[in-house]
């Protein structure tokens, strides 16, 4: 039976959540740090024409745009407002369209006509410049009026000078040109700081340096000698024996019990077997226990003071300050971008004999700097009201500390202040709040929870604090157990399993009890 084939049409409505470009545009300056924040704007003020930096904050504009006519504003260049219902951004770009110029009163108009004349006047002056003279003065002088510049008014603050780090590398070369180590040698020695880690240990093995200089490996090794003399101690070791050997060398203990642990015993050393290493080299436990005491002062990465990244600088985007009783929260408007529409840009598209395409770019440009500045205020809006939601649920750690943090999801604000679980979590991303117990990132705020004995849950940061308070008053020579520590919480009515102690101490990076365990 054959089948039949028809072409047709058919019509259906369905509705259909459609992400717009301006709604991932919010969406992404909500989840982004300031720092990233700054650095968006920025681009966004290279790129677009019709924003310039403004001297007020989003919500200053948005004060001012209420008090006036907003469209009127928008053609001098003041602030545009802030009409946003939200990240779903109802208005339409006629609500943006803007309106006529208010007649610039009498003293303006004089005082554009004096700037005029003066640039007129000064244009004149130009064309009657004599540039050849000019020029030849000009290059004969630089030199003589160059020392001006290095006056002492004119230079930046010593403070405000950027610092390079140096770096192990550095640092290395630096002593190797110092070194008196012959001139045929500095290319060995080169070398082999060029194949240091970031911990200062040689990983390259001596045979390859040596195919790669083309000369026999017992050379490699005789520079290697003196480089590991530099400072770090330790540096250029090919493991953790030869750089601990090299330090208590360094130390003169070379002799030491000490080093005969380091070369014979180091793997019952990080056992903490001391009775072991005791009964080996027939010693006391106790003596063997002052020994290990002065290996834990080497350094067991020598690279380490040199390595790593740079600093980072948290900057608040929220404070939470403490006003009688309450405490209130105020946003960080300085640290956050400020902008607003150009004035020429504005007249330029008021303009009636400007060109067709010149007019669709720059309304494609103002839609584009309008809903930037409506994000960004969105934005701020947002994480003030996440923060004031977290400060209600939170009150008791800011009064009394972490110890009184209590258990708190998404889910919790997110219904507080009537907003997603996904908006809530964005908000809190890489934000952080200046409270009168330090400054913490807003996530820190939600925590899990371990059920208590009498029924309430306590957050897992509390119990985190409680493992590092145990830890801290334990006694060396009998450091508390993962078991122990999980008895003594149940004392405090904190109902918790060995396994998740260990969890929380790993977590914290406290080694278990059998490495805290000191002799003597």
């Amino acid at each position: 039976m054959a089948l039949e084939v028809k072409l047709g049409q058919d019509l259906r409505l369905r509705q259909q959540l459609v992400m717009t470009p301006q709604l991932q545009q919010a969406i992404k300056i909500l989840q982004l740090s300031l720092p990233e924040l700054e650095a968006i704007v920025q681009s966004e003020l290279e790129q677009n024409p019709m924003l310039e930096p403004l001297d007020q904050s989003p919500a200053e504009a948005a004060s001012e745009s209420e008090a006036s006519d907003p469209e009127a504003a928008a053609q001098d260049g003041e602030p545009l407002p802030p009409e946003s219902d939200g990240l779903n951004g109802n208005n339409s770009d006629d609500d943006w369209e803007t309106g006529s110029r208010e007649e610039k009163p009498a003293s303006t108009i004089e005082v554009e006509a004096r700037d005029a004349a003066l640039e007129i006047k000064e244009l004149n002056n130009l064309e009657k410049l004599d540039w050849r003279e000019y020029l030849e003065t000009y290059s004969n002088n630089w030199q003589e009026s160059a020392p001006a510049d290095n006056d002492d008014d004119h230079r930046s603050a010593l403070e405000n000078t950027p610092l390079r780090r140096s770096s192990l590398e550095d640092h290395m070369m630096w002593q190797l040109r110092m070194s008196n180590i012959a001139e045929s040698d500095q290319p060995i020695g080169a070398t082999i700081i060029y194949n240091l880690n970031e911990d200062g240990y040689l990983e390259t093995p001596v045979e390859e340096l040596a195919a790669q200089l083309e000369i026999a490996p017992a050379e490699v090794e005789r520079v290697l000698a003196r480089v590991q003399r530099f400072d770090p101690p330790g540096v250029a070791a090919r493991d953790l024996r030869e750089c601990l050997l090299a330090q208590l060398q360094n130390l003169g203990m070379e002799e030491s019990l000490a080093a005969r642990i380091i070369r014979d015993h180091l793997d019952l050393l990080e056992k903490h077997r001391y009775a072991e290493i005791a009964k080996v080299l027939s010693v006391p436990v106790e003596t063997v226990g002052q020994a290990a005491k002065v290996i834990s002062l080497l350094e067991p990465k020598p690279g380490r003071d040199y390595g790593g990244d740079e600093p980072t600088y948290v900057v608040p985007d929220v404070y939470i300050h403490k006003v009688g009783e309450d405490y209130v929260v105020t946003l960080n408007r300085d640290a956050v971008p400020r902008l607003r529409l150009a004035g020429y840009y504005q007249r330029v598209l008021n303009d009636v004999d400007v060109a067709p395409e010149t007019r669709e770019y720059l309304q494609e440009r103002l839609r584009s700097a309008r809903w930037l500045v409506k994000s960004i205020y969105q934005r701020q809006q947002t994480i003030f009201k996440v923060a004031t939601s977290i400060v209600k649920f939170q009150r008791a750690f800011f009064d009394h500390g972490i110890s009184l943090l209590k258990p708190l999801v998404l889910k919790d604000v997110a219904e507080d202040i009537g907003m997603h679980e996904s908006t809530i979590s964005r908000a809190t991303a890489n934000k952080y709040a200046h409270t009168p117990q330090g400054i913490f990132e807003l996530k820190f705020f939600f925590t899990s929870g371990v059920k208590g004995a009498g029924g309430e849950d306590v957050s897992a940061e509390t119990v985190k604090e409680q493992i590092r308070g145990m830890v801290t008053s334990e006694t060396p020579q009998s450091p508390l157990s993962d078991q122990a520590i999980a008895e003594m919480l149940r004392a405090k009515q904190i109902n918790i399993a060995r396994r998740t102690v260990a969890k929380y101490r790993q977590a914290m990076g406290i080694p278990p009890s059998a490495n805290r365990k000191q002799i003597g």
